[in-house]
Protein backbone atom coordinates (compact mmCIF):
# COMPACT_ATOMS: atom_id res chain seq x y z
CA UNK A 1 0.00 0.00 0.00
CA UNK A 2 1.15 3.80 -0.82
CA UNK A 3 1.87 5.82 2.62
CA UNK A 4 -0.48 8.68 0.72
CA UNK A 5 -4.20 7.23 0.06
CA UNK A 6 -7.43 8.32 -0.69
CA UNK A 7 -9.81 7.16 1.91
CA UNK A 8 -12.85 5.56 0.59
CA UNK A 9 -15.88 3.35 1.37
CA UNK A 10 -14.27 0.67 -0.85
CA UNK A 11 -10.75 0.47 0.62
CA UNK A 12 -11.20 1.18 4.34
CA UNK A 13 -11.16 -2.11 5.35
CA UNK A 14 -8.04 -2.56 3.50
CA UNK A 15 -6.64 0.48 5.43
CA UNK A 16 -7.82 -0.79 9.02
CA UNK A 17 -6.07 -3.81 8.14
CA UNK A 18 -2.87 -2.44 7.27
CA UNK A 19 -2.90 -0.21 10.73
CA UNK A 20 -2.31 -3.62 12.30
CA UNK A 21 1.00 -2.95 11.33
CA UNK A 22 1.64 0.50 10.63
CA UNK A 23 0.24 4.10 12.07
CA UNK A 24 -2.42 5.22 9.57
CA UNK A 25 -3.10 8.92 9.99
CA UNK A 26 -6.59 10.23 8.95
CA UNK A 27 -7.10 13.38 7.49
CA UNK A 28 -10.43 14.62 7.65
CA UNK A 29 -10.99 17.64 4.86
CA UNK A 30 -12.64 19.56 2.14
CA UNK A 31 -12.17 21.53 -0.63
CA UNK A 32 -14.47 24.30 0.92
CA UNK A 33 -12.48 24.43 3.76
CA UNK A 34 -9.37 26.87 3.10
CA UNK A 35 -8.12 25.65 6.93
CA UNK A 36 -8.63 22.40 6.20
CA UNK A 37 -6.89 22.31 2.67
CA UNK A 38 -3.26 24.58 4.05
CA UNK A 39 -3.77 21.42 7.14
CA UNK A 40 -4.10 18.49 4.41
CA UNK A 41 -1.12 19.98 2.58
CA UNK A 42 1.48 20.16 5.74
CA UNK A 43 0.43 16.62 6.28
CA UNK A 44 1.18 15.70 2.95
CA UNK A 45 4.49 17.24 3.06
CA UNK A 46 5.28 14.96 6.49
CA UNK A 47 4.36 11.74 4.65
CA UNK A 48 6.56 12.59 2.10
CA UNK A 49 9.48 13.53 4.36
CA UNK A 50 9.11 10.37 6.08
CA UNK A 51 8.16 8.23 3.46
CA UNK A 52 6.60 5.09 4.78
CA UNK A 53 7.23 5.89 8.68
CA UNK A 54 3.40 6.10 8.32
CA UNK A 55 0.29 6.17 6.01
CA UNK A 56 -1.79 8.87 5.48
CA UNK A 57 -5.05 8.47 4.31
CA UNK A 58 -6.96 11.34 3.18
CA UNK A 59 -10.57 11.66 3.94
CA UNK A 60 -13.01 14.24 1.67
CA UNK A 61 -16.21 14.56 3.61
CA UNK A 62 -17.84 16.37 0.60
CA UNK A 63 -17.54 12.76 -0.88
CA UNK A 64 -17.41 10.55 1.60
CA UNK A 65 -19.65 11.92 4.20
CA UNK A 66 -20.80 8.33 5.78
CA UNK A 67 -16.98 7.56 6.83
CA UNK A 68 -16.98 11.12 8.34
CA UNK A 69 -20.07 10.24 10.57
CA UNK A 70 -18.36 7.03 11.72
CA UNK A 71 -15.67 8.57 13.16
CA UNK A 72 -17.94 11.24 14.74
CA UNK A 73 -16.47 14.36 12.84
CA UNK A 74 -17.36 17.71 13.86
CA UNK A 75 -15.28 20.04 11.93
CA UNK A 76 -12.58 19.88 9.31
CA UNK A 77 -10.31 20.05 9.85
CA UNK A 78 -9.48 16.98 11.66
CA UNK A 79 -7.26 14.69 11.86
CA UNK A 80 -7.01 11.07 13.80
CA UNK A 81 -4.13 8.53 14.51
CA UNK A 82 -5.55 4.98 13.73
CA UNK A 83 -3.35 1.90 15.23
CA UNK A 84 -4.74 -1.42 15.25
CA UNK A 85 -7.88 -0.27 14.00
CA UNK A 86 -9.01 2.35 16.40
CA UNK A 87 -8.25 5.88 17.10
CA UNK A 88 -5.83 6.11 19.50
CA UNK A 89 -4.86 10.18 19.70
CA UNK A 90 -5.98 12.74 17.12
CA UNK A 91 -6.82 17.19 17.37
CA UNK A 92 -9.23 19.63 15.40
CA UNK A 93 -7.97 22.49 13.91
CA UNK A 94 -4.46 23.73 12.04
CA UNK A 95 -1.41 22.70 13.35
CA UNK A 96 2.16 23.33 12.69
CA UNK A 97 4.48 20.51 11.25
CA UNK A 98 6.37 20.58 14.52
CA UNK A 99 3.30 20.20 16.64
CA UNK A 100 2.25 17.58 14.53
CA UNK A 101 5.54 15.64 14.85
CA UNK A 102 5.67 15.84 18.34
CA UNK A 103 1.92 14.51 18.25
CA UNK A 104 3.42 11.76 15.66
CA UNK A 105 6.67 11.36 17.40
CA UNK A 106 4.75 10.11 20.91
CA UNK A 107 3.72 6.79 18.96
CA UNK A 108 5.92 6.55 15.97
CA UNK A 109 9.41 4.52 16.24
CA UNK A 110 12.34 6.65 15.68
CA UNK A 111 13.15 7.81 11.99
CA UNK A 112 16.03 5.76 12.45
CA UNK A 113 14.46 2.57 12.83
CA UNK A 114 13.00 2.99 9.37
CA UNK A 115 16.31 3.37 8.01
CA UNK A 116 17.64 0.55 9.83
CA UNK A 117 14.85 -1.99 8.89
CA UNK A 118 15.26 -1.08 5.09
CA UNK A 119 19.01 -2.31 5.66
CA UNK A 120 18.49 -5.46 6.87
CA UNK A 121 16.06 -6.17 3.92
CA UNK A 122 18.83 -5.23 1.80
CA UNK A 123 20.79 -7.61 3.72
CA UNK A 124 19.06 -10.41 3.83
CA UNK A 125 18.63 -10.68 -0.31
CA UNK A 126 22.10 -11.90 0.59
CA UNK A 127 24.94 -12.14 -2.71
CA UNK A 128 25.91 -8.10 -2.53
CA UNK A 129 28.71 -6.93 -4.59
CA UNK A 130 31.76 -5.06 -2.60
CA UNK A 131 30.15 -1.42 -3.78
CA UNK A 132 26.55 -2.20 -2.37
CA UNK A 133 28.14 -3.57 1.15
CA UNK A 134 30.40 -0.26 0.83
CA UNK A 135 27.18 1.88 0.68
CA UNK A 136 25.41 -0.13 3.37
CA UNK A 137 28.35 0.69 5.76
CA UNK A 138 27.92 4.26 4.96
CA UNK A 139 24.46 4.15 5.42
CA UNK A 140 24.67 1.73 9.23
CA UNK A 141 27.15 4.53 10.15
CA UNK A 142 24.71 7.51 9.64
CA UNK A 143 21.76 5.47 11.41
CA UNK A 144 24.33 4.64 14.16
CA UNK A 145 25.07 8.09 14.75
CA UNK A 146 21.69 9.61 14.44
CA UNK A 147 20.60 7.04 17.03
CA UNK A 148 23.39 7.59 19.56
CA UNK A 149 25.31 4.03 18.84
CA UNK A 150 22.59 1.33 19.77
CA UNK A 151 24.14 -2.13 20.10
CA UNK A 152 21.74 -2.94 17.93
CA UNK A 153 23.33 -1.28 15.20
CA UNK A 154 26.49 -1.82 16.18
CA UNK A 155 26.19 -5.90 15.45
CA UNK A 156 24.60 -5.07 12.18
CA UNK A 157 27.76 -3.07 11.67
CA UNK A 158 30.04 -5.47 12.53
CA UNK A 159 28.46 -8.20 10.31
CA UNK A 160 28.93 -6.09 7.24
CA UNK A 161 32.63 -5.22 8.05
CA UNK A 162 33.04 -9.13 8.53
CA UNK A 163 31.69 -9.28 4.71
CA UNK A 164 33.86 -6.66 3.78
CA UNK A 165 36.57 -8.28 5.13
CA UNK A 166 37.64 -5.35 7.69
CA UNK A 167 38.42 -7.45 10.58
CA UNK A 168 40.72 -4.40 12.91
CA UNK A 169 37.05 -2.76 12.43
CA UNK A 170 34.67 -5.40 13.27
CA UNK A 171 37.46 -6.05 15.95
CA UNK A 172 37.45 -2.38 17.73
CA UNK A 173 33.44 -2.60 17.23
CA UNK A 174 32.92 -5.96 19.02
CA UNK A 175 34.78 -4.98 22.16
CA UNK A 176 32.44 -2.04 22.38
CA UNK A 177 29.55 -4.19 22.52
CA UNK A 178 28.68 -4.07 26.63
CA UNK A 179 27.96 -7.38 28.24
CA UNK A 180 23.43 -7.08 28.57
CA UNK A 181 24.04 -6.54 24.74
CA UNK A 182 26.80 -9.64 23.80
CA UNK A 183 23.39 -12.23 23.06
CA UNK A 184 23.60 -15.10 20.32
CA UNK A 185 24.43 -12.83 17.66
CA UNK A 186 27.25 -11.15 19.00
CA UNK A 187 28.99 -14.58 19.93
CA UNK A 188 28.33 -15.63 16.06
CA UNK A 189 29.92 -12.85 15.00
CA UNK A 190 32.54 -13.30 17.97
CA UNK A 191 33.13 -16.84 16.44
CA UNK A 192 33.53 -15.17 12.26
CA UNK A 193 36.12 -12.83 13.57
CA UNK A 194 38.38 -15.68 15.30
CA UNK A 195 37.77 -17.62 11.87
CA UNK A 196 38.74 -14.98 9.60
CA UNK A 197 41.69 -13.55 11.76
CA UNK A 198 42.80 -17.50 11.25
CA UNK A 199 42.20 -17.52 7.64
CA UNK A 200 44.13 -14.39 7.47
CA UNK A 201 47.05 -15.84 9.33
CA UNK A 202 48.73 -18.13 6.68
CA UNK A 203 52.01 -19.41 6.90
CA UNK A 204 53.07 -16.95 4.19
CA UNK A 205 52.48 -14.15 5.47
CA UNK A 206 54.38 -15.35 8.87
CA UNK A 207 57.80 -16.20 6.44
CA UNK A 208 57.07 -12.69 5.36
CA UNK A 209 56.86 -11.30 8.35
CA UNK A 210 59.98 -13.22 9.26
CA UNK A 211 61.26 -11.79 6.08
CA UNK A 212 60.95 -8.03 7.40
CA UNK A 213 62.37 -9.18 10.92
CA UNK A 214 65.61 -10.40 9.57
CA UNK A 215 65.77 -7.05 7.03
CA UNK A 216 64.07 -4.43 8.16
CA UNK A 217 65.41 -1.61 6.37
CA UNK A 218 64.84 -3.89 2.92
CA UNK A 219 61.65 -1.73 1.30
CA UNK A 220 60.83 -4.46 -1.12
CA UNK A 221 60.05 -6.99 1.54
CA UNK A 222 58.03 -4.77 3.33
CA UNK A 223 56.15 -3.61 0.53
CA UNK A 224 55.12 -7.55 -0.44
CA UNK A 225 54.34 -7.86 3.13
CA UNK A 226 52.00 -4.92 3.18
CA UNK A 227 50.13 -6.30 -0.24
CA UNK A 228 49.99 -9.63 1.29
CA UNK A 229 48.68 -8.18 4.09
CA UNK A 230 45.88 -6.30 2.39
CA UNK A 231 44.87 -9.58 0.60
CA UNK A 232 44.40 -11.34 3.28
CA UNK A 233 42.29 -7.72 5.14
CA UNK A 234 44.90 -7.24 7.30
CA UNK A 235 44.71 -3.65 6.39
CA UNK A 236 45.30 -1.69 9.91
CA UNK A 237 49.00 -3.78 10.01
CA UNK A 238 49.65 -3.21 6.16
CA UNK A 239 49.08 0.40 6.26
CA UNK A 240 51.20 0.73 9.91
CA UNK A 241 54.19 -0.80 7.89
CA UNK A 242 54.05 1.52 4.98
CA UNK A 243 53.66 5.18 7.05
CA UNK A 244 56.25 4.11 9.63
CA UNK A 245 58.61 4.22 6.18
CA UNK A 246 57.09 7.23 5.13
CA UNK A 247 57.44 9.40 8.29
CA UNK A 248 61.28 8.95 7.45
CA UNK A 249 60.96 9.38 3.86
CA UNK A 250 57.84 10.27 1.58
CA UNK A 251 59.83 9.31 -1.54
CA UNK A 252 60.92 5.94 -0.29
CA UNK A 253 61.58 3.34 -2.86
CA UNK A 254 61.12 5.78 -5.95
CA UNK A 255 57.66 6.92 -4.51
CA UNK A 256 56.23 2.95 -4.50
CA UNK A 257 55.64 3.05 -0.97
CA UNK A 258 53.73 5.98 -1.38
CA UNK A 259 51.70 4.47 -4.18
CA UNK A 260 50.80 1.13 -2.21
CA UNK A 261 49.60 3.02 0.61
CA UNK A 262 47.19 5.26 -1.46
CA UNK A 263 45.96 1.82 -3.12
CA UNK A 264 45.32 0.03 -0.24
CA UNK A 265 43.29 3.57 1.04
CA UNK A 266 41.68 3.45 -1.97
CA UNK A 267 40.98 -0.20 -2.02
CA UNK A 268 39.43 0.12 1.66
CA UNK A 269 36.54 2.57 0.55
CA UNK A 270 36.50 6.53 0.60
CA UNK A 271 33.75 6.33 3.98
CA UNK A 272 35.69 3.37 5.91
CA UNK A 273 36.68 5.07 9.37
CA UNK A 274 40.52 3.12 8.72
CA UNK A 275 41.27 4.73 6.00
CA UNK A 276 39.59 7.77 7.19
CA UNK A 277 42.40 7.46 9.97
CA UNK A 278 45.61 6.88 7.75
CA UNK A 279 44.28 9.53 5.04
CA UNK A 280 44.70 11.94 7.82
CA UNK A 281 48.07 11.27 8.88
CA UNK A 282 49.46 11.21 5.60
CA UNK A 283 48.01 14.79 5.66
CA UNK A 284 50.14 15.65 8.66
CA UNK A 285 53.26 14.84 7.00
CA UNK A 286 52.34 15.75 3.57
CA UNK A 287 50.98 19.44 5.09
Amino acid sequence: MDYLIDLTKDNIQQVVDTSMQKMVVLAFWTQQQPESVQMLQTLEQLVTAQAGRFILAKVDCETELEIANYFQIQDVPTTLILDKGRPIDGFAGQQSQQQICDILDKHLPPMWIQAFDEVKQKLAQGELSSQDLGKIADQLTIIYNDAHQPAEVALVMIDVALQQGLLAEAKVLLARIGLADQDSYYHNLVAKLALAEDAADTPEIRQLQQNVADQPDNIDAVLILAKALNVAHRNEEALELLFAILQKDMSAAEGNVKQVFMDILTAIGQGNALANLYRRKLYTLLY
